[in-house]
């Protein structure tokens, strides 16, 4: 079985590793210019998720629906390729991939709140 949690996880921190990264080499070259580029990655990235995953994680039934599946592959690709989709807005005016990742990164967050919803509303069964 897809462990969804670890994956988004995983994910997460190679965006918090390259978020911080980032952000280190803009303090040591006082360049900012990638300031949006780093917030994203941190934002978008790492926080959200790595939100998704602890999400997954203390609600496995969550992982057990094919919505689980088709949100990590809205965020899980998205996430990781928003933010570089604004770095080549912005350095070769070219926004292409922010034009693609945008809507895929807001239909995973479509996505995982119908799920959440989902599971709100599913009637426990009653015991016997």
């Amino acid at each position: 079985m897809l462990k969804i949690d670890l994956v988004f996880l995983t994910l997460a921190a190679a965006c918090l590793l390259c978020g911080v990264s980032l952000g280190i080499s803009m303090g040591m070259r006082h360049d900012f210019a990638l300031a949006p580029v780093h917030a994203h990655v941190n934002l978008v990235g790492w926080a959200s998720l790595a939100l998704y995953g602890l999400t997954y994680r203390a609600y496995p039934a969550l992982q057990q629906s094919v919505w689980a599946k088709v949100h990590l592959v809205l965020s899980g690709v998205s996430g990781p390729l928003f933010p570089l989709g604004i770095y080549y807005a912005i350095f070769a005016d070219n926004s292409l991939i922010t034009t693609i990742t945008a809507p895929m990164w807001w239909l995973g967050a479509l996505v995982f709140l119908a799920s959440l919803v989902r599971l709100l509303l599913k009637r426990e069964p009653k015991p016997a």
